[in-house]
């Protein structure tokens, strides 16, 4: 079994409404879109691309946050290739969910 790895981030920089450039502690760069997975009370508020662009590094923690709390474990920012399809499917399914209550 693979171990979680550990993994800080450096700094970062908004390159779209959904998009971040990210720099890790080993100098490694990875672009990272997060779009599609802004459902829920706290990544819904990410869908507003002027909220998204309020993305700060938090260097106590080194990892990026938002005003409203919402955050990363920089692992999976790291391999976002490797969850970017788990975290779409589970917004999709959240999103869902959200519309079925609403109706009823």
């Amino acid at each position: 079994m693979i171990g979680h790895e550990l993994h800080d981030i450096k700094a970062v920089e908004v390159i779209g409404p959904h998009a971040l450039r990210l720099r890790f502690e080993d100098g490694v760069v990875r672009e990272v879109d997060l779009s599609g997975i802004t459902e829920g009370a706290m990544y819904g508020p990410l869908r507003d691309p002027e909220f998204f662009a309020q993305v700060r590094l938090n260097p106590e923690i080194e990892t990026i946050e938002w005003p409203n709390g919402a955050d990363f474990d920089p692992e999976t920012l790291y391999n976002w290739d490797m969850y970017c399809v788990s975290w779409r499917e589970a917004a999709q399914k959240l999103a869902a969910k959200q519309r079925f209550a609403a109706h009823n």
